[in-house]
């Protein structure tokens, strides 16, 4: 299996909106292209394509550390045909490289990254561990909100004034949840760039935290939804635009969660020559 093969299928682990993994990959020699996969954007909560670009950045993300972790240097070309607006990124090897020891442990954590909404352990994620977590989000062109605790009370009615069936993730016994704390991914705009730069940064941030030991559950639907998108902006206060919530914690059990289904590679990876 080629280097760009393996980063594709391993790309396919990425976190996205209700499982769609909303993308598809083209491999010709040393090129890999992301596109997007209109046919699996759920239109009735996603219907300006929001969460089908942050789930791409994800994937996105995925690859690259993917490759860079295997040592090769690559190039990232975004959004690089204005004509075909579906062709998110295309990824060029370019050479070897040695790689940073940050994504050895991101690419390792790719396959124990898990949703957990359960409840989370008492103990509050350290200052030292939000910090850095802040500065690898940053690092992929996306800024990082974390919620104080004021500003909860707006945070809960965020969640709570979600649309019937969607799915949460803040468990049923949250009042037990102490030791959670809540950050949110935000940017200037909200441009197909902005939106899968914020699905890179998401990525780097569950990936990390995953690798620090860390429990994640993304809160996606609380962006998409009118009235708590709104909630969600008042609460950065005017500080920019709210891409997505993600909740952090310790787990308190520490039984594995099992994996979700992925597409067939078949369907997600074309090789041209």
């Amino acid at each position: 299996m080629t280097p760009l093969e393996l980063a594709a299928r391993t790309a396919q682990r990425a976190p996205s909106i209700l499982n769609t993994q909303p993308w598809t990959w083209r491999i010709t020699g040393n090129v890999m292209e992301l596109s997007a996969d209109p046919d699996r954007r759920i239109g009735s909560i996603d219907p300006d394509g929001r969460l089908l670009l942050l789930s791409c950045g994800a994937a996105l993300h995925h690859a690259r550390i993917a490759l860079n972790s295997a040592g090769w240097a690559t190039t990232v070309d975004r959004l690089p045909d204005q004509e075909r607006p579906d062709l998110l990124a295309r990824i060029r090897l370019t050479g070897e490289t040695t790689p940073d020891p940050e994504d050895w442990r991101m690419a390792a954590a790719i396959r124990r990254r898990r949703t957990d909404r359960r409840a989370f352990a008492d103990e509050p994620v350290s200052d030292f561990e939000l910090t850095k977590l802040r500065r690898f989000v940053e690092s992929e062109g996306t800024y990082l909100h974390v919620v104080r605790p004021d500003q909860l009370p707006m945070l809960a009615a965020c969640v709570r004034d979600l649309a019937p069936g969607s799915q949460v993730a803040v468990p049923a016994d949250a009042a037990r949840d102490r030791g959670a704390a809540y950050v949110v991914l935000f940017g200037v705009d909200s441009q197909p760039l902005d939106l899968l730069r914020a699905g890179e940064a998401l990525s780097a941030l569950l990936l990390l935290a995953t690798a620090d030991g860390l429990a994640t559950a993304p809160l996606s639907d609380a962006v998409e939804i009118a009235w708590p998108h709104q909630l969600l902006r008042g609460l950065l206060a005017g500080l920019g635009e709210p891409y997505v919530a993600v909740r952090l914690g310790h787990a308190r059990n520490r039984e594995p969660l099992p994996p979700v289904p992925r597409r067939d590679p078949r369907d997600v990876i074309a090789i041209t020559d």
